[in-house]
């Protein structure tokens, strides 16, 4: 009888303990997602000076790479057909839509509201896409920020801080990085069905001629990290208004897109910068 109570209670304390631990990556991941550096003023300026910096750039890009890799898998994998059962909806029409993007390119007003600031930061930018995933997006002018798709990677530059960094995009990571990649890079579905057996519907209105669609993640470690994402489209032409991130402590990350030009000639080299012989190259995550 002791040796069975001795063992459940060495059962309970790992169950505990596993409890413990996966709540405290959770909280880990979103205090990175949420640690924001600000683009319209360069990382060092909002973290703090150049040392803080290059302490949190890490977290910065992660928040970074919310936005980003939001915008791709809105554009980058909005190709299947839709059944016939999907074609009488306004959502379902945006869908379909986006069979005709192969280029496109966009002003950008990005808004971040955090519950510890009075005022939301804001910084304004440019953005470029090709099909099926590569885009090339600047913030700031001139630019404090770029990320850059890549064939396998992530590219984030601080022309600035003449510094570049390197994020691998295949599936060998393991950790926060593999959980952010599988909630922002896997890829928004491809009708109003697939989307609803990942995503619950929550909400949708139409004022002045904008849809905005508010999505739940059905996965609960999702749904911890990220509670809500907002799409918003013209219901004339089903072009993209805005995007918006709103995370587990109640701050937002929106962008506004305005004059955006559908299918422009876009040159390979948008989507390969060519960096100076001065800047330095890392891999934050290389171990």
């Amino acid at each position: 009888m002791v040796s069975l109570c001795s063992d459940l209670a060495v059962t309970r304390r790992l169950k505990s303990s596993r409890r413990r631990k996966e709540a405290d990556r959770t909280r880990r991941l979103a205090r990175e997602i949420r640690l924001l550096t600000s683009a319209a003023t360069g990382p060092g300026q909002f973290l703090g000076g150049q040392a803080g910096c290059l302490r949190h750039a890490v977290l910065g890009a992660l928040r970074e790479r919310a936005s980003v890799f939001l915008f791709f898998a809105l554009f980058g994998v909005f190709s299947g057909r839709l059944s016939g059962s999907d074609t009488n909806s306004t959502l379902a029409a945006w869908l379909k839509a986006q069979t005709n993007i192969q280029t496109w390119s966009a002003e950008v007003v990005q808004t971040r509201a955090l519950k510890s600031l009075t005022q939301p930061l804001t910084a304004t930018g440019h953005v470029w896409f090709a099909a099926p995933n590569r885009f090339h997006w600047e913030l700031g002018n001139p630019p404090q920020t770029i990320a850059v798709r890549q064939a396998g990677q992530m590219l984030v530059i601080y022309p600035k801080l003449k510094r570049a960094e390197k994020y691998p995009l295949t599936g060998e990571q393991t950790g926060q990085w593999r959980d952010t990649l599988a909630l922002l890079e896997a890829g928004f579905p491809r009708s109003q069905s697939e989307l609803e057996s990942r995503f619950r519907v929550i909400a949708q209105t139409t004022t002045n001629n904008v849809h905005e669609v508010t999505l739940q993640p059905r996965s609960p470690s999702a749904r911890r990290l990220m509670p809500r994402i907002k799409i918003a489209f013209a219901t004339n032409d089903c072009s993209l208004r805005a995007t918006e991130l709103q995370f587990a402590d109640g701050s937002t990350l929106r962008n506004d897109f305005t004059n955006a030009v559908l299918n422009p000639k876009l040159a390979d080299s948008t989507f390969a910068p060519e960096l100076a012989s001065d800047f330095k190259v890392v891999e934050p995550l290389r171990k």
